[in-house]
C-alpha cells in the first residue's frame, strides 16, 4: 500500500477507531508529563473527529455505504471472511455522536482533572473507553461487536471507580461490573446461537440469513442480544445502574456514559430490530419498543424529581430522554426514526451540557448535595447561564434543540395513533408531554436548589471555574442554540439520511456482501427498495402549537386526577408535618427561608407518596436484586418473543 492509497477515504473508518487506541497507547508511553498526555489526548480525539467529518459529504448526502474489510479480504463465494467495518448513514450519525461527545470532554477534563491523582491512566482509560464505543458503531461484524462491548465496560467500569476515595464510587463499580457483564455475557451468549445456526458473524449477512431461519433459538438470541444492548442503554429495569454510576464518575466520564455509553446500546437495538431480524413489521414488536421507552420515560422522570444529588437525578433525566428515543424508533415510521435520532443528538448535547454544569459546581463547592447548596449565580455566572441553557434544551423550550425534537416525537406519535386506529399511541404522546412537564419542574427545582436562592456562608469565596471548563461548556450550548434555530438543517443533512439508511436494509446487504446478494439468499424475503418521505408540521407552526397545548392541558389533568389532590381540611391533624401546610403572607416581615431541593415539590411528592413510597421499596441498592432485575427481564422477553415472532 502506497501513500497516496493511504489517504484515501475509505480508510477513514479504521483510522477514527485506531488513532483513539493508538492514543491510550501512547499516553502509557508519555503520559507522565502533562503537556505530552494533553496534547496525544487531544490530537486523538480531534483526529477522530476529523476522520468522520470528512465522510459526511460522502455517506450522509451521497448516500454511500462504506465496506472497509480487514487486510483487504472481501466476500468470496458468497460468504464473508474476515472483519468488516462499514460506514452507512446510520452508523456515521452515531459515530459523529460519539467523536463530538468526546472532543468536549477531552477539552474539558484538561482543567477538570487538574486535582487528581493517576491522571495518565484516567486519559489512558478515557481513550480506550472512546474507542470500545466508536469500533461498536462502524463495526459490521456481531463478535467484533462484542470485544468492543467488552473494552467499553471494563474502561467504564474502571473510570466509574476512578474516584475511589468519594464515597459510593467502588460500590457504583462494582453494581456496574456485575450487571454489565450479564449484559455483555447475553451478547456473547446471542451471537454465539446464531452462529451456531447459520455460520456466520458478520452482519450484513446475518441480515440476510436469520429472517428466514426463524427458530427457537434463533428467538432467545434475539432476547439475550436485546437485553444485553439494552443493559448498556440503561432502559427500565436497567436504570439505577446509571444513577450509581453518573453520581460516582468524575462529571467527563458521565457525559460519555450518558452521552455515548447509552448510544451504544440504542444503536444495538436499532440494528437488532430493524436489520437482523427485520421485526419492525410486527406491531407487537413496535408494542414492545413503545411500551419500554415510555416506561423509561415515566418512571425516571419521577425518580428524578425524588433526588437530592445533582449528578443523580441528571443521571435519572438522562434515561428519561432516551425513553424519548426508544419511543420514537418504536414507531417504525420515517417521522419518528428522524426524530428519534434528533432527539438522541440533542440528548448528547445538551446532557453533556448539563453534567459539565454539575461537575463545575462540584469542583469549586465539593458537593453536588442540592440542599447545601444555592446562590451560586452570585459567583459562577457563567457556569449559571450555560446552565440554563441546557436545563432549557432538556425541558423542550423553544428556540433550544430539545423542543424541536421533542416536537417532532409529539408529533410522530400522534400522526402514528391517527394512522393505525389506535388511541394507545394518543396515550404515548400524553406520556411524554407529562415527563416534559415533570422534566421542566425537576429543572426549575435545580436552579433555585442549586443557582439561585441565598449564598451559604461556606461558599462566600467560590470562583467561577476555569476558562478551559468554561469553553467546552460554551460548545455544547452553542450547538444546542444552533441545533434548536435550525431543525430543517439537521433533519436534511443528518436525521433523515440516517432514518432512510434504517429503511434500506436490502440496499446495506448488497454493499457489503455484492449486488444482488440479498435477492438471491433471501428470495421473496428481500427488502424491497422504499421510497422513504417525511411529512412532518414546521416546528414554528402556531397552529400545531394549540394542538399540543390542549394534549398538554389534558396531560395536566390526567396528572391531577391521578394525584388525587388533597386539600388542606382534608388533612388528618397528626399527618401535618410543621409548617407544610402554612399559608404565608408576604410583607409583614422580611423573613428569608431557603427553599432546599427536597422541598420545592413537596406538595406534589405528598400527593404520589404511594407511587414514591413504592418505587423506594423498589430500588434498593442491592447489587444482587439488580443482578434478578436483569434475570427476569431475560426472561420475560424470551417468553414474550417466542410468543410473537
Amino acid at each position: 500500500m502506497n501513500f497516496a492509497s493511504m489517504l484515501s477515504y475509505q480508510h477513514f473508518p479504521i483510522y477514527a477507531i485506531m488513532v483513539l487506541f493508538l492514543g491510550a497507547f501512547l499516553i502509557v508511553l508519555f503520559g507522565k508529563n502533562r503537556i505530552a498526555r494533553h496534547l496525544l489526548a487531544f490530537l486523538a480525539v480531534a483526529g477522530s473527529l476529523s476522520f468522520l467529518c470528512a465522510l459526511v459529504p460522502r455517506v450522509m448526502l451521497n448516500g454511500e455505504i462504506i465496506a472497509y474489510w480487514m487486510g483487504g479480504r472481501v466476500p468470496a463465494g458468497g460468504y464473508a471472511i474476515g472483519i468488516a467495518l462499514e460506514v452507512d448513514a446510520l452508523s456515521l450519525f452515531f459515530a459523529l455522536l460519539v467523536a463530538v461527545a468526546v472532543f468536549v470532554s477531552c477539552v474539558y477534563s484538561f482543567s477538570y482533572m487538574n486535582r487528581d491523582d493517576n491522571v495518565p491512566q484516567y486519559y489512558t482509560l478515557f481513550l480506550m473507553l472512546a474507542g470500545g464505543v466508536m469500533g461498536l458503531v462502524l463495526s459490521g461484524d456481531l463478535f467484533n461487536m462484542f470485544i468492543m462491548v467488552e473494552i467499553l465496560t471494563f474502561a467504564a467500569v474502571a473510570l466509574t471507580a476512578f474516584r475511589n476515595r468519594a464515597t459510593g464510587a467502588l460500590e457504583a463499580a462494582f453494581k456496574y461490573l456485575v450487571v454489565g457483564s450479564i449484559g455483555s455475557t447475553c451478547i456473547l451468549a446471542g451471537t454465539i446461537m446464531l452462529y451456531a445456526q447459520v455460520h456466520t458473524l458478520n452482519f450484513a449477512q446475518l441480515s440476510a440469513l436469520i429472517p428466514g431461519q426463524l427458530n427457537n433459538a434463533t428467538k432467545v438470541a434475539f432476547a439475550l442480544l436485546f437485553v444485553g444492548f439494552s443493559t448498556k442503554a440503561f432502559i427500565v429495569p436497567f436504570h439505577p445502574l446509571a444513577a450509581d454510576a453518573h453520581g460516582a464518575a468524575p462529571a467527563s466520564i458521565s457525559v460519555l456514559i450518558s452521552g455515548v455509553l447509552t448510544k451504544s446500546g440504542l444503536y444495538g437495538i436499532i440494528r437488532l430490530v430493524y436489520f437482523l431480524f427485520q421485526s419492525m413489521g410486527l406491531g407487537t414488536i413496535q408494542f414492545m419498543l413503545v411500551f419500554i421507552g415510555s416506561l423509561s420515560m415515566f418512571v425516571c422522570v419521577t425518580m428524578a424529581l425524588a433526588q437530592h444529588d445533582f449528578k443523580r437525578l441528571l443521571a435519572f433525566h438522562s434515561i428519561s430522554q432516551i425513553g424519548y428515543v426508544l419511543t420514537a424508533a418504536g414507531l417504525c415510521t420515517a417521522l419518528g426514526i428522524s426524530a428519534g435520532l434528533y432527539h438522541a443528538m440533542n440528548h448528547t448535547l445538551f446532557k453533556g451540557l448539563l453534567f459539565l454544569a454539575a461537575g463545575a459546581v462540584l469542583h469549586e463547592t465539593g458537593t453536588t448535595d442540592l440542599d447545601r447548596l444555592g446562590g451560586l449565580s452570585k459567583k459562577m455566572p457563567h457556569t449559571t447561564a450555560l446552565f440554563l441553557v441546557g436545563a432549557a434544551s432538556i425541558s423542550g423550550i423553544p428556540p433550544f434543540n430539545g423542543f424541536a425534537s421533542k416536537w417532532m416525537v409529539y408529533q410522530a406519535t400522534y400522526e402514528k395513533a391517527v394512522e393505525s386506529g389506535n388511541i394507545g399511541f394518543l396515550l404515548v404522546t400524553i406520556i411524554a408531554l407529562i415527563t416534559s412537564v415533570l422534566t421542566l419542574a425537576s429543572f426549575v427545582k435545580v436552579s433555585q436548589s442549586v443557582f439561585f436562592g441565598q449564598l451559604p456562608k461556606e461558599y462566600e469565596n467560590v470562583k467561577e471555574v476555569p476558562f478551559g471548563m468554561r469553553f467546552a461548556m460554551g460548545i455544547f450550548a452553542t450547538l444546542c442554540v444552533v441545533t434548536g434555530l435550525f431543525p430543517k438543517l439537521v433533519n436534511t443533512y443528518l436525521t433523515e439520511p440516517a432514518a432512510r439508511a434504517v429503511f434500506s436494509v436490502g440496499h446495506y446487504i448488497n454493499a457489503m456482501m455484492g449486488g444482488g446478494y440479498a435477492e438471491s439468499v433471501m428470495g421473496e424475503l428481500a427488502p424491497a427498495a422504499q421510497t422513504v418521505t417525511f411529512v412532518e408540521v414546521g416546528v414554528w407552526n402556531p397552529v400545531s402549537w394549540l394542538l399540543v397545548l390542549a394534549i398538554m392541558l389534558l396531560a395536566v389533568t390526567l396528572v391531577a386526577i391521578l394525584g388525587k389532590y388533597d386539600r388542606v381540611s382534608e388533612q388528618p391533624a397528626d399527618q401535618k408535618l410543621a409548617g407544610k401546610y402554612d399559608l404565608f403572607f408576604g410583607g409583614e416581615q422580611s423573613v428569608y427561608s431557603q427553599v432546599g431541593g427536597g422541598d420545592l415539590f413537596w406538595g406534589f411528592k405528598h400527593n404520589w407518596r404511594h407511587y414514591f413510597s413504592f418505587m423506594h421499596d423498589l430500588h434498593s441498592g442491592v447489587v444482587n436484586d439488580y443482578a434478578l432485575w436483569a434475570v427476569v427481564a431475560l426472561a420475560l422477553c424470551t417468553v414474550f418473543l417466542q410468543i410473537v415472532l
